[in-house]
């Protein structure tokens, strides 16, 4: 597999990252170590990861996903680039959550033991907290890089005027940069391509987005008639129902409907379609590709050799170009 350079740091990571949010409640141990066999096997060498994870779990299991990481992880961790992240709660008391110096230091050194490591290689703000001063948790990042406990910064689902605000405070206090970005980008969710893309383009910031296959919804596999199956992220503890927001409408099963026969004219699967598509757009260093079994990144994987024709991308452009413009479009 091909790897490309980290935003405009030296980092070189490959060009698909393995999302883990499965790992710890779809999948169990067993299944998520080959899932992790299955990716490494495929070239990947790139993990994301998160505190909050596994997606859906309430706080007793929060935590869980690092710790399957950690365990597969020995005796191969200087192969492998691990990303994870802070915000979401993991406690019950209010510094358990968000984006205070206390809660990052505190949540950097659980996901050390967790992950069974010294070091993480990219530490990534996983919301905006909007009750913390920016400058108090870049502070608290640009010290966590200076102990050696972290080696990058980034964010997740910042908007453009929060990550250029965070930048533009780095610059000014001389602190280590947010050297990327982790949005949510797929054919059905193309916002960011008018602002935070080209933001990032501009200023050198790794785009790793996640969703590029709409938690699945762009595998073809879900029928609108039929309520979302059980175990899929359409019905996953908390998160079931925010992937049904995002999703399960009859606009996105029209769409999926006419970018499924622009898949088989071409004889592709949706799925290799549909990371390809991602993977063309310059700005985007390495898309998040998740699975519940090994079977499922082998479609992800192959969108890595897939050409995808220009005349072919015109059409997937056209087709979902509603979504470029937002909830207006609707």
């Amino acid at each position: 597999m091909d790897h490309i350079r980290l935003g405009r740091t030296g980092l070189q990571v490959s060009r698909l990252c393995l999302g883990t949010m499965t790992f710890g409640l779809q999948c169990d141990e067993p299944t998520s170590f080959s899932i992790l066999d299955r990716a490494a096997d495929g070239g990947i060498d790139f993990l994301d990861s998160s505190d909050a994870y596994p997606l859906g779990g309430d706080l007793s299991i929060r935590g869980r996903t690092e710790e399957i990481i950690g365990r597969w992880l020995r005796g191969k961790r200087d192969r492998w680039i691990v990303a994870t992240k802070c915000f979401a709660p993991t406690g019950p008391a209010p510094f358990d959550a968000g984006n205070s110096r206390k809660h990052i230091m505190s949540a950097v050194e659980a996901s050390l033991r967790r992950l069974q490591t010294d070091y993480i290689d990219l530490y990534q703000l996983h919301g905006y907290d909007r009750n913390t001063p920016i400058d108090e948790s870049l502070g608290a990042l640009d010290d966590l890089v200076h102990s050696g406990k972290v080696r990058y910064v980034g964010c997740s689902n910042f908007l453009t005027y929060q990550l250029a605000r965070a930048v533009g405070r780095t610059e000014t206090l001389g602190l280590v940069r947010l050297d990327s970005a982790q949005p949510r980008y797929n054919l059905l969710f193309r916002e960011i391509e008018r602002d935070l893309l080209p933001y990032c383009a501009e200023e050198g910031i790794g785009v790793i987005p996640y969703n590029p296959i709409a938690g699945g919804l762009l595998s073809g596999k879900h029928v609108r008639t039929s309520p979302p199956p059980e175990g899929t992220r359409f019905t996953l503890g908390w998160a079931g129902p925010a992937y049904q927001d995002r999703y399960w409408h009859d606009r996105q099963f029209d769409t999926v409907e006419e970018l499924h026969n622009l898949a088989e004219d071409a004889g592709v699967s949706l799925v290799t379609l549909s990371v390809a598509w991602v993977l063309a757009n310059p700005a985007i260093t390495a898309p998040i590709v998740g699975a519940s079994s090994p079977h499922q990144l082998e479609a992800s994987l192959a969108a890595t050799d897939y050409v995808l024709d220009e005349g072919l991308k015109a059409k997937l452009d056209e087709v979902t170009y509603s979504y470029r413009l937002g909830d207006s479009a609707r």
